[in-house]
Parts: C-alpha cells; sequence; structure tokens
C-alpha cells in the first residue's frame, strides 16, 4: 500500500520550502468535489497559474502542529496560518514518494513554471456543466444508459462544524456513462454556501454529478516528493491523537482514499484477490500486490502526439510513413527533428538521379557506377556529425512511378543504393505523401514498401496553426478571419478546377497581403467564395494589434463584441512581440478571463521564454489583488 504523507511546514514555508512549491507557489486549487464535501474556497483568490473559477483556492493542512489542538496550515492567500484539528473543512493536498509511483505514472508533462507532472491515480474532481448534468440524471433515473461499476468513493456523512461526532462513512457509487466515469453527490449543509466552478451554488437536496478525473501530481525529484496539484478532498477531521501517523486524516487516507484512486479495471482484480483474504490487513497486502502487478514492463502509458511518433521512429530506426494532404507541413515536422535533412522530390524523378548511374571511363575503357548526389551530402553529413540521426526525406511518394517506389522498398528493406552502396548507420528514412483522394496525381502504394514503414496520419489543427502563423508573421487579419471562421475557411476541397484553400496558399496569401494590401488579389489562391468572405470580414471594425499599442480603442465598441468577435480580435493579437505583450495581455483581460486563458496558451506554446514572461505577469496580477 502506498504511504500518504503530508508536507511539513518547513517544506512550505522559510529556507527549507521544495521546488515545487518555489515555482508554483504555496496556493492550491480545490476541486468541485472538494468544495460539496465543505471544503472552504474563496472567489479572491487564484493561483498564480490562472484566473478561473477553476483556479479559486482553499486551504490546506500541513501535518506541523501549532500548540494543543491546533495544525498549521496552508490558509487560501498562500500564507501561513493554523487551524482546529477538530474541524471538517481543511482541504487535502496528499504527499508521496515519488519513487513509489514514478514507474506507474502517466503522461508526464512540464507544466506551469516548468513544473514536472505525472498522473496516477482517479479520483471525483470536477462538476459537469448544467446540461449534461441533468442529461446524467434523467439517465440515472430511468435507469438507462448509464452502468454502475461497482466502486464507490467514500467521504464522511458528519456535518463540518459537528466537532465532537466521529466519523461517519457515506459511500459514492461509480457510474459509466458514454465511456466516461461520474459520482452523483447531493448537495448538504457542508457545502452550500459556496459557489462551484460552473457558477452554480451548493443547494442542499440538489444533485451534483462529479467527472472522475486522473489525479495531477507535482513532481520535486531531488526531494523525492509527488504532492497533489489539486486540494483533492476536504470533510475529514485532522484529529491529532499524537503523531501524524494516529491522526483520524492519516488514517482515512490509508483505510479508503489509497484503495479508491485505483482504477475500476484494477478494483476488479483486487476484488478478486480480496475474496480469499478474510481480514483488514490481507486487502491491504491485495492492494500493494495489485500495484506491482499494473504495468509490469514499467512502459510510460501516456498518449503521444503525431510528434512524439515521428521523433521516436526516427530514434528507433524504424521507417516512417507521413500522410496528409499537401501543403500540412510533413517537411517542416521533419525539419524540427533534423534541420540538415536531405530532401528528395519523387514525383518526376529519374532512376539515374534516384539510384545513381553509370559513367564511361575512355582512360580504363571500362563502365562505372557513380553514386547519386543525394547520397554523397547524406554520407558527408553523416561523417561529419556521427553521433547524431540524419533524415533522408523521401517526399511525394504517392506521385512516384511504380517502377521509383519499387526502387524506394529497397532502399528502405536493405538500405542500400542500387546493390552497391550502403547508407550511413546514423541515416534514418521518411517518406511523405498524398492520400489518393487528396491529390488526383496520387498513385496507390505498393503493398511491400507500405508493410515496411511506421505510418502517421497528419492534419493541422487550427490551434496548431494559429500557433505556427503568430509566430512566422502570418498577416494578422488572416489569423483573425480563421479564428472568426473557427478554421473553417483554412482549407476548401480541391476539384483541379479552381483556386482552393490551405495552410500553404494562406502563407502564400500573407505574401500578397503585405505587399499589395488588396485582398481582393488573394482569389488567385484561395477561390472567390473564400476572398469574398475574407473581404466582407476585413470591412468590419477590428481592434488591431497598432490600436492596442497605441491605445486607440473604442470602449463602447469593445463591450459590444460578441464571443466569435471577441475570439477573432484576440487572437489577431497574437503576432506581439515579447517586449509589448504585457500592454496586449491588459487589454485582452478587458474582455474576460477565458479569453486571457486562450491568448496565454496559443501565445507561450512551445516557447520556455514565453511561459515564464506570462508567470511573470501572472505573478503581478496577484500581488496587485493583495
Amino acid at each position: 500500500m502506498l504511504d500518504f504523507d503530508f508536507l511539513k511546514e518547513e517544506q512550505v514555508f522559510g529556507d527549507n520550502q521544495i521546488d515545487i512549491l518555489k515555482k508554483y507557489g504555496t496556493k492550491a486549487a480545490i476541486t468541485d468535489f472538494s468544495i460539496l464535501l465543505g471544503g472552504c474556497v474563496d472567489d479572491n483568490y487564484h493561483t498564480n497559474e490562472g484566473d478561473t473559477d477553476r483556479d479559486r483556492t482553499g486551504w490546506w493542512w500541513t501535518r506541523t502542529k501549532d500548540g494543543d489542538g491546533y495544525v498549521r496550515v496552508v490558509y487560501i492567500d498562500g500564507t501561513r496560518s493554523w487551524d482546529d484539528v477538530d474541524i471538517r473543512n481543511g482541504g487535502v493536498r496528499p504527499v508521496l514518494p515519488y519513487s513509489s509511483i514514478s514507474s506507474i505514472a502517466s503522461n508526464e508533462v512540464r507544466g506551469s513554471f516548468g513544473i514536472k507532472e505525472v498522473e496516477y491515480g482517479e479520483y471525483p474532481q470536477t462538476i459537469v456543466d448544467e446540461p449534461f448534468s441533468r442529461e446524467l440524471e434523467a439517465n440515472y433515473k430511468r435507469e438507462t444508459g448509464i452502468r454502475k461499476t461497482g466502486k464507490t468513493y467514500t467521504t464522511d456523512s458528519v456535518n463540518f462544524d459537528e466537532y465532537d461526532t466521529s466519523f461517519e462513512a457515506r459511500n459514492h457509487e461509480e457510474f459509466k456513462y458514454k465511456g466516461r466515469k461520474y459520482i452523483r453527490i447531493v448537495g448538504d449543509y457542508n457545502g452550500e454556501y459556496y459557489k462551484l466552478s460552473d457558477g452554480r451554488k451548493v443547494v442542499s437536496g440538489e444533485p451534483y454529478w462529479i467527472a472522475v478525473e486522473p489525479i495531477t501530481w507535482l513532481v520535486d525529484e531531488r526531494a523525492n516528493i509527488a504532492l497533489s496539484k489539486k486540494i483533492i478532498f476536504s470533510g475529514v477531521q485532522f484529529q491529532n491523537k499524537g503523531d501524524f501517523y494516529n491522526t483520524n486524516i492519516k488514517w482515512f487516507m490509508d483505510n479508503y482514499f489509497s484503495k479508491e484512486i485505483i482504477s475500476s479495471k484494477d478494483d476488479i482484480l483486487d476484488d478478486n484477490l480480496s475474496q480469499n483474504s478474510t481480514n483488514q490487513n490481507n486487502n491491504l497486502q491485495v492492494s500493494s500486490n495489485s500495484d506491482k502487478l499494473k504495468n509490469p514492463y514499467n512502459f510510460d502509458l501516456g498518449e503521444v502526439s503525431e510528434d512524439e511518433i515521428i521523433e521516436g521512429c526516427i530514434q528507433s530506426g524504424v521507417p516512417v510513413f507521413l500522410h496528409g494532404p499537401s501543403s500540412e507541413g510533413k517537411s517542416a515536422r521533419v525539419k524540427q527533428i533534423d534541420s540538415k535533412l536531405i530532401k528528395l522530390s519523387l514525383a518526376g524523378i529519374t532512376p539515374e538521379k534516384l539510384n545513381g548511374r553509370s559513367v564511361y571511363n575512355s582512360l580504363k575503357d571500362t563502365m562505372e557506377d557513380k553514386k547519386p548526389t543525394w547520397l554523397e551530402r547524406l554520407e558527408k553529413i553523416c561523417t561529419l556529425e556521427p553521433d547524431k540521426n540524419h533524415v533522408l526525406f523521401l517526399d511525394e511518394i504517392s506521385n512516384a512511378l511504380p517502377s521509383i517506389q519499387g526502387m524506394v522498398y529497397h532502399l528502405v528493406l536493405d538500405r542500400e543504393v542500387n546493390d552497391r552502396w550502403r547508407l550511413p548507420s546514423n541515416a534514418r528514412i521518411v517518406l511523405a505523401g498524398n492520400e489518393m483522394k487528396d491529390s488526383l496525381a496520387a498513385n496507390r502504394i505498393v503493398e511491400p514498401l507500405f508493410n515496411r514503414c511506421a505510418h502517421v496520419y497528419i492534419k493541422t489543427s487550427l490551434f496548431n496553426w494559429l500557433v505556427w502563423a503568430s509566430r512566422n508573421k502570418i498577416h494578422p487579419s488572416i489569423i483573425s478571419f480563421m479564428s472568426y471562421k473557427n478554421g473553417q475557411t483554412l482549407r476548401s476541397k480541391f476539384d483541379g478546377e479552381k483556386p482552393n484553400a490551405d495552410p500553404r496558399k494562406w502563407e502564400m496569401a500573407s505574401k500578397v497581403l503585405y505587399s499589395t494590401g488588396q485582398p481582393e488579389m488573394i482569389r488567385s489562391l484561395v477561390g472567390e467564395e473564400i476572398t469574398r468572405e475574407f473581404c466582407e470580414f476585413c470591412n468590419r471594425k477590428v481592434i488591431t494589434l497598432d490600436n492596442v499599442l497605441k491605445g486607440k480603442y473604442d470602449d463602447e465598441y469593445l463591450n459590444n463584441l460578441n464571443t466569435a468577435e471577441k475570439y477573432a480580435t484576440v487572437v489577431g493579437l497574437l503576432c506581439v512581440d515579447n517586449d509589448n505583450v504585457e500592454v496586449v495581455r491588459n487589454f485582452v483581460r478587458n474582455l474576460g478571463g477565458e479569453f486571457v486563458s486562450v491568448f496565454d496558451s496559443i501565445w507561450s506554446s512551445g516557447s520556455d521564454e514565453r511561459l515564464e514572461i506570462i508567470a511573470e505577469m501572472r505573478m503581478k496580477q496577484k500581488v496587485k489583488k493583495l
């Protein structure tokens, strides 16, 4: 069984503060489940990570005594305070030795402020929105479409201010609906003073549906600590009866929380094993055995992106085939991994350019084979950098003739050119081509070649395109238009007769707009219908980056913007540089917290420097509020 603990006072405050709290701050967001159990939340305080209602903070226990009957706590504003061990509205941020979960945790990321975050276990956390709550409640009452998983979550049923009443367990059944898991909890006196993250106030007697979600842990590898990112639960008395290991809160974590965070599929294994057990100690041992049986190969079971698959295949020496329409940035993705890649376009290439050619040597009166130029270049860069992998990028393979595809098959299979010259050991092969439905000139890939590759199917999302466009100085009118249309005009169907829109065409359109300033020009690139919509959009009153930086905008107009117009305005400001971003972000705050989140997410995506800038600005806001 995992040994859950709390942080000591000196780990939270002072010279010995652990690294993750130095970076993240001591304030912690509180889950909706914790609020329903009576956990305190304050609308005026938020974490250093965001400004939404989901970032509102509660107060949480440490394990350090502060005299008889009192314990040090971290107050809602992140400062040192204390509270009575008999109350139940204190929040809990469990702590684990990171080494105890490092091999079974998943979805490792670098979150805010560069802190390592992992997921382990699952627990009820976030309220579902009101329309979906009604859908869940209706299915629950009809007993259709929703099923019990057999798992329950335990809480204390006693009111938070009934100090002299001991723990009385209350169970909340877990349900599965449309592939996700939820619990149903009825509001009561414990939470009715507070507002949930979706804006609803807790009303006694009303049912609320809470999503069961992975628990995120902040990791301090140097201190071997994993600290829950949020206040996970409330409603249990601390009840200090000597040292921490004899408290009510520790007993609850050991006997309920530690078992109930294990996902439902693992609980099935626990139940089967525990049938042979007759006492609590045996049950605890079963839980421990279940943890050991989980993921015995120590794999990282988190999701991976397309780019991570490409990089993993290159690292492993597995040929990878990138599928997708033209202009989806297939070569750009590979260039991010190897800026010195050797690129060959196979559409119309001759066998001699791919495989080399024979040259007559008049002095020797013999025919001699000459290496293709691309191979000589590849050998040169691979020799100069023997410790790095370098990519041979074979583009437009689907537009190549079957005979060329056959040569490529032998190149992929044997790593030899013309049965004579071997590829360098640190050379890697990436192929790319269009699907037959996306290109009138595409040919079917021969089966042996197809089966020798890993396959990645690429389609640029609006978010990825907006990040790329803002970094590559795409004209702000195009960026705003694309967001206003929610990406619907990023592409249009190719029929071989009229111009169609795609990401590459919009890059070309940007150059035309910068050069001529005449939007009608771009109909030759993206077609007449989309150009007409673009011109109509450009004729609207729009607040530009220059307007914001010079303070030239109309507050009344700003107040009358609808959601789509606000979103388009915000996205049109993404091209702001680091020096002026604070002015722009302060402007965006006038539009609402959700638009600040959109701006922060896109503007800082993939840039550690920009993440730090955003973090500093958030910190300034918090200081002003205090």
